[in-house]
């Protein structure tokens, strides 16, 4: 595995911005919803970690 294949965050933004199912039940939309909320608070949080290791 090179750096391009381990820093791929293409699955990640396309995970934000793919078309929505219009077969999907309403538990999988609030699964969706409740993984994106997780994933934008993971991101964040991994930002300030590094804003505040090179900052200190």
């Amino acid at each position: 595995m090179n750096w391009k294949e381990y820093f791929n965050v293409s699955e990640i933004i396309g995970y934000f911005f793919r078309k929505k199912d219009p077969n999907a039940s309403s538990y999988m939309k609030m699964m969706y919803w409740a993984n994106r909320i997780a994933i934008t608070m993971f991101l964040v949080c991994l930002f300030v970690i590094i804003y505040r290791l090179f900052i200190r």
